[in-house]
């Protein structure tokens, strides 16, 4: 009894700080050069494009119009939501991993 309780315990702990780690990114404007590698067709996505830039752990998105915009850990824990204007749009998230970017019906695997 005592194990399992130890073990739930560092478990809630873990998620916490996991929580916590993710709190602060933001998704920010950007007007640079969009960078790295495209993940999705544009012609298939309603001009929406998907970047990924794994030296500098970066998301970027490119859209014509407003959307909406989340991501998630492989393990399906929300990291960002927001809604994003028309231009060139980063999330800069710090830990590498293979994350999940959820645009309307877009659904792209983005490994950083």
């Amino acid at each position: 009894m005592k194990r399992l309780l130890m073990i739930l315990t560092l478990l809630v702990s873990v998620a916490v700080s996991c929580e916590t780690a993710y709190a602060q990114l933001q998704w920010r404007d950007s007007n640079q050069k969009v960078s790295g590698r495209i993940l999705v067709d544009p012609s298939h996505t309603d001009g929406v494009e998907i970047y990924s830039d794994s030296s500098t752990g970066t998301i970027t998105i490119k859209t014509p119009h407003r959307i909406q915009v989340r991501v998630f850990t492989i393990l399906g824990q929300l990291v960002s939501q927001a809604t994003l204007n028309p231009g060139i749009s980063e999330l800069k998230i710090n830990s590498r991993g293979v994350y999940i970017v959820k645009i309307g019906n877009i659904t792209q695997k983005v490994a950083l």
